[in-house]
């Protein structure tokens, strides 16, 4: 590849130039060269800037992009026949380039869509003239799943529906935009506009930073204040509302609600009290003002909606009632969404607004009509069929609808009888040609069918576009391929100005501040935090004594010598194999605190994520690889090690409040139980030779007991250390002395001027240990102290957890 290119000026030059021997496909729309050919103004700089790059340093910045995204732990959802599984994010390089005096056309012809929406959605909850006046089908409303029967007549407490929507739209041979979808009911995609933005300015920094491109951080300040000033008390919350882990956009809801410190919560976190929401949080119930939902509607009230629902929160629709919460979107406005109503927009607008749409949406014919079933029917080779109520447009619809240029002559002769027949239940729509696109294919730049996803807010001053969003990028020349679960991939939008932009940010303008304490932490984030701290302490436990038992039988290749045999019997009491270096059991706990951390994705920094999964990565391969005796000695080392660096970046990075104190006594509490058991089982007077030994070994104090005491290991000495040093980090009554310090600054831990039942019990446990001497420490104590911190464990959780 040529080092210099001076191509870039007004052509895009020859087909033997890898970089700019790029040709439009005949008879379609390209967003990079106008219909003369040339490279549009807007591109020119990015194309010069892509011809003094070689293909190493290319390849390096696109790497870059990459791996912010891995790093970032920025992953979708993929659904297969059987099971979903996580993918990276698929980043397609090259941004889309939008010259902003062309996207502000764009933009008003999504704000007034935006109200449009706005005004069916309230007419269809409420006086419903547009199905009486026969703007609207009955059909289209009563039968279509979408519609929330009982929220008919339920005004939303800020008087408003819609605050947040989002528009797919592509533009067609002609060079026009057009909406292929409205997005209404609970629009993802918002979160993945900012990462695609942070990764793409890695790859082109020196671009981003040079070319005049529209920030993103206005329009989520913007929205943020608005929620908050939508709430009604001052005490209220605002919480992001998620369907939970397996969604397949969770990732998204973790990073909106981290981006603009908001609360994430499921629907249990929630309930009903006096016709307000509360979030059930350690210190008690807090009322919840503003919800902003990522569930469906139907699923988010068991008791009035979708009785099967557990992901909902029941009493939801009377605290609506009640005016007590406003949500957004309000629930049922997915009705808008579905594909039908396409086809009434533009007579609802001229209806509603007096004007004619100012970006139109692509042809669509409900079939439930029969004018409208014939014109599909006549015109098959141009249509594509499909469900009536169908949210999505029809190239991300999993091959729900039918392409009619495709059916044979027997699939043609029966189209007629099947639009009769199911004809309530179908549209017709233009089959779509898309704009293209540049996307770095093998090399060079390549054009590929694009659509945008478009974002709304409604703020304080009116509707608000996003300037930019993000592209999906067709894997090939078929449209079809364009959703990422088929193979598509996402780019970022870049809306450039001539002259300087604002460089926004969500920080405060102001020189002086207020710190605000940080928020509630709901019970279901205490309880992953909690067992999270439980999980990685009993890994790093069982590691511990794995390493120790396999570098004895590197030296003796015998496992019937009574030491091992003896701690093999320990280990396979607590199910785990002592010759299994890497035993199943310990893949099941690290998995596990995988698990916990990913339920608390907002509460849990990148740099934790990363070093939570490289340890799940690296216990995964040395399962597979590794042998007994000297190789596994040195491979669980290299496990405690990185065990040890997310124990570290936890400990160095997580702020001081509510959640590193159930995060840590988890970890106190596991540890505390792991060492009471391991004294109880070898430190009793039956212990086999070099028993002792291998305590200290796996209790990291061997140089801790040369130092301090003059004798050899034996049962007092190490009982001492191990069991009653208060100064030791691994001894028994250290665990009880850091719980009780961390129990006292709990919420509540004084009620009433009196200790709580847990604050009592971890003080009890803690004086009753520390008034006891080595020689009184035996199995009965051993076994008792066992059953106190389980005793201790389930008490947390009734007081804080429930």
């Amino acid at each position: 590849m040529p080092k210099k290119q001076t191509a870039a000026a007004n052509h895009p030059g020859t087909d033997d130039d890898p970089v700019f021997g790029y040709r439009a496909l005949p008879g379609i729309a390209d967003e990079m060269l106008d219909q003369e050919g040339n490279v549009r103004p807007v591109w020119q700089r990015l194309l010069a800037t892509l011809g003094r790059l070689d293909e190493t340093e290319l390849a390096n910045r696109f790497a870059r992009a990459d791996r912010y995204l891995r790093d970032a732990g920025v992953f979708y959802r993929v659904y297969g026949a059987k099971e979903s599984s996580e993918r990276s994010w698929p980043l397609s390089h090259i941004p889309v380039l939008i010259d902003e005096k062309e996207w502000a056309h764009v933009s008003q012809g999504l704000v007034q869509r935006a109200e449009l929406l706005e005004k069916v959605v309230a007419d269809i909850y409420g006086e419903n003239r547009l199905v009486r006046e026969g703007l609207l089908p009955p059909a289209l409303v009563a039968s279509n799943p979408e519609f929330l029967r009982p929220l008919v007549g339920v005004k939303p407490a800020d008087g408003h529906f819609l605050h947040f929507v989002s528009f797919e739209i592509g533009r067609g041979p002609d060079g026009n935009w057009w909406v292929l979808s409205d997005r209404t009911e609970a629009p993802s995609g918002a979160g993945f506009a900012l990462e695609n933005r942070v990764a793409t300015t890695r790859a082109f920094s020196n671009l981003y930073a040079e070319s005049h491109v529209h920030r993103l951080a206005g329009f989520f300040g913007e929205f943020r204040d608005t929620l908050q000033s939508r709430r009604l008390h001052p005490d209220d919350r605002i919480a992001v509302l998620s369907p939970g882990i397996a969604n397949e956009t969770y990732f998204e809801h973790a990073y909106i609600a981290r981006y603009l410190g908001f609360m994430l919560l499921e629907g249990e976190d929630l309930t009903v009290l006096g016709g307000r929401v509360m979030v059930r949080t350690v210190a008690g119930l807090k009322p919840i003002g503003v919800l902003w939902r990522r569930l469906d509607a139907a699923f988010a009230d068991p008791l009035e909606l979708n009785q099967s629902s557990h992901i909902g929160t029941p009493g939801i629709v009377e605290a609506l009632r009640a005016g007590s919460v406003s949500i957004v979107n309000a629930l049922g406005t997915g009705i808008v969404e579905t594909r039908a109503f396409l086809a009434f927009m533009p007579a609802i607008c001229r209806h509603l607004l007096g004007e004619e749409q100012k970006l139109p949406s692509i042809a669509t014919w409900w079939c439930g009509q029969g004018a409208e079933r014939e014109q599909v029917a006549a015109n098959l080779d141009r249509m594509v069929i499909g469900p009536a109520y169908q949210t999505r447009p029809f190239f991300d619809d999993n091959g729900q609808s039918v392409l009619g240029r495709t059916l044979d002559e027997k699939a043609r002769a029966s189209i007629a009888d099947w639009l009769s027949a199911e004809g309530g239940k179908l549209v017709g729509q233009e089959v779509v040609t898309l704009s293209t696109t540049p996307a770095w294919v093998r090399g060079r730049l390549t054009p590929r069918p694009m659509s945008l996803r478009v974002f709304a807010a409604r703020t304080r001053d009116g509707w608000q576009i996003m300037p930019g969003g993000f592209a999906r990028i067709g894997s090939g020349d078929d449209v079809a391929a364009i959703a990422m679960q088929a193979g598509g991939t996402a780019a970022d939008v870049w809306i450039v100005s001539d002259r300087p932009v604002e460089r926004t940010t969500l920080l405060p303008a102001e020189e002086s501040f207020t710190r605000n304490m940080p928020g509630s932490l709901p019970s279901r984030a205490a309880d992953n935090l909690f067992w999270l701290g439980r999980y990685i302490e009993r890994a790093e436990g069982a590691l511990r004594i794995l390493r120790a038992w396999h570098g004895r039988f590197a030296e003796t290749a015998d496992p019937d010598l009574p030491l091992l045999k003896d701690v093999g019997d320990y280990l396979a009491a607590l199910d785990i194999d002592a010759r299994q270096p890497v035993p199943d059991s310990l893949l099941a706990n690290i998995a596990s605190a995988l698990f916990s951390a990913g339920n608390i994705r907002d509460r849990f920094s990148p740099d934790g994520w990363l070093a939570l999964n490289d340890l799940s990565q690296t216990a995964r391969k040395f399962h597979a690889t590794v042998q007994a005796g000297d190789d596994a000695t040195r491979a669980i080392t290299v496990l405690l090690r990185k065990l040890a660096g997310f124990a570290g970046l936890v400990h160095e990075n997580m702020y001081r409040f509510t959640g590193w104190r159930f995060l840590s006594i988890g970890r106190y509490i596991e540890r505390g139980l792991h060492m009471t058991r391991l004294l109880g089982h070898m430190s009793g007077p039956d212990a086999p030779d070099g028993a002792y030994d291998m305590l200290l070994e796996i209790g990291d104090s061997v140089m801790t007991h040369r130092r301090r005491y003059n004798v050899s290991t034996a049962a007092l000495t190490v009982t001492d250390l191990l069991a009653l040093d208060p100064l030791n980090p691994r001894s028994v009554l250290y665990q009880l002395n850091e719980i009780k310090t961390e129990v006292e600054l709990l919420p509540n831990a004084f009620v009433n001027g009196q200790m709580s039942s847990f604050y009592r019990e971890a003080m009890r446990l803690h004086s009753g240990l520390a008034v006891m001497t080595p020689e009184a420490m035996n199995l009965g104590v051993y076994n008792r102290l066992e059953r106190d911190l389980e005793s201790l464990s389930d008490l947390l959780a009734r007081t804080y957890l429930g």
